[in-house]
């Protein structure tokens, strides 16, 4: 099992052993197990107390160790009048939360102060494991102390930050009543209940929560909406009204687990439901509305987190870790997970299901086809609609633009005469600057020439008056 990577053995007379590898039964290439052969394998590793219980009851749970090898939960019981067993393997490694791929939301269970979390699924869905993943997680970050109660134990936890105290039915414990009734001297502040089996189970659970624990446990329902009517229906029907209003306090989260195959055949892949307990989802709990959690599960994706089992499977189709085939195989409602897939990712069951009319004779091919129009049709209309939008805010901008283009084609004509304007100032400057020069010339000639004038002139007089003395020049001298 540990060489294969198997999770489960079965032993059963007159065929050879079957481990379960990726989730398909394979036979080993041995001998046929005889009934005698068998029966003295299983019995050997029984201690008397565990041979009691089987002779009493048929069955026995059975934890059993491979030093360097390998935890197994065993289950030890009779068919047919002969022995048989199934061993499921349980690493020594714990897992993490990042490791199982599981939501990041999960990590967020760690740090609740108190209240209830379950994780449910079938058989073989990673119920344990995922628990495990959150044990780790507490137990690396929080500084608690944690009692688990198992029968049998299976993961063995060390200590960390947290201290932990692990329990097993019928070794430390005689009864799992006789656990959980002294649980509560242990002083717990994380309490891990291998199964809720029982109503005395469930009840000690929810009493533990409201007492300002917070309690972790396992059931075997397929949905968050189904694990909610399995406790409330396990109690007597006059309790049932005083359960619910418990259950809506004290219940934090509840994660419903299942495996799938992937695409490339290399393991399996978890799909994962995940409920809060919001506000509203409080409210469907505490009316007795259960049928409306599934749809609030769905509506609250982006603020609490949450998502339904098709809303994982969506997410695993869309980023290629499983086929179209195997999400529908699973699929507690196909045909809703193949409406969402249409109205969200038409090409994805087109191209995984290879076309639409599986038969010629098929009316309701024809029906789908229909429907499948009509939501085309209504996604075009909204296409039409936003783009008829977005059209008109383009040609606002558009008019917004010839307005500024035009506004700037003025400044531009303003500027150019301005440009001319001052180039026509400019020149008549130029001209009238000339025409100045010429004229100052032209002055200064004449009095050049008038000065000379003068000056002749009052030579002349001069000589005229007899050498009279000089009277001080003409005219223009200064």
């Amino acid at each position: 099992m540990a060489k294969k990577e198997a999770s489960d053995l079965h032993l059963k007379p007159m065929r050879p052993p079957l481990l379960r590898i990726k989730g398909r039964l394979i036979p080993l290439n041995a001998d046929a197990l005889q009934p005698k052969d068998l029966e003295e394998m299983l019995l050997s590793i029984l201690t008397p107390a565990q041979r009691e219980r089987l002779e009493a009851h048929q069955s026995v749970d059975v934890g059993y160790g491979l030093t360097g090898v390998a935890r197994f939960r065993c289950n030890i019981f009779v068919q047919r009048g002969s022995y048989a067993a199934v061993f499921r393997r349980i690493p020594f490694k714990l897992p993490s939360i990042s490791e199982l791929s599981l939501p990041e939301v999960l990590e967020s269970f760690v740090h609740l102060p108190k209240g209830l979390v379950l994780i449910t699924g079938p058989t073989g869905s990673g119920k344990s494991t995922t628990l495990a993943g959150i044990m780790r997680s507490i137990i690396e970050k929080r500084p608690v102390h944690i009692v688990t109660i198992e029968d049998p134990i299976e993961f063995l936890f060390a200590d960390g930050k947290a201290a932990v105290s692990q329990r097993e039915v019928s070794t430390d414990s005689p009864s799992f009543n006789e656990a959980l009734k002294n649980m509560f001297r242990q002083d717990p502040d994380v309490i891990m209940v291998g199964e809720m089996r029982d109503w005395l189970t469930m009840q000690t659970a929810i009493t533990a929560a409201e007492t300002g624990h917070l309690v972790f446990s396992t059931l075997h329902t397929n949905s968050a909406a189904q694990s909610i009517d399995r406790i409330i229906d396990s109690c007597p029907q006059e309790q049932q009204a005083q359960v619910r209003s418990q259950l809506s306090i004290v219940l934090q989260a509840i994660c419903s687990m299942s495996l799938i195959e992937t695409s490339d055949g290399s393991g399996r892949a978890p799909v994962v439901e995940i409920m809060i307990n919001s506000p509203k989802i409080q409210k469907h709990i505490l009316s007795g509305e259960i049928k409306e959690i599934h749809e609030e599960i769905e509506n609250s994706v982006n603020y609490y987190k949450m998502q339904s089992m098709n809303q994982s499977l969506i997410a695993l189709l869309c980023n290629k870790r499983i086929t179209y085939a195997k999400a529908m195989e699973l699929s507690a409602d196909p045909e809703d997970l193949s409406l969402k897939l249409r109205k969200l990712f038409p090409q994805i069951e087109e191209n995984q299901r290879g076309g639409l009319m599986a038969s010629d004779s098929d009316f309701s091919q024809i029906t789908q086809l229909l429907e499948i129009k009509r939501l085309y049709e209504e996604q075009e209309e909204k296409w039409k609609l936003r783009l008829s939008e977005k059209d008109e805010e383009v040609n606002k901008y558009m008019m917004d633009l010839r307005d500024q283009k035009r506004v700037i084609e003025g400044r531009d004509q303003v500027l150019t005469d301005l440009e001319s304007e001052n180039a026509k100032l400019k020149t008549d400057a130029d001209r009238v600057g000339r025409e100045m020069q010429q004229k100052i010339a032209q002055l200064n000639e004449r009095i050049k020439e008038l000065n000379q004038r003068l000056m002749l002139a009052e030579g002349g007089g001069r000589a005229a008056a007899g050498g009279g003395a000089a009277s001080g020049g003409g005219f223009f001298k200064k």
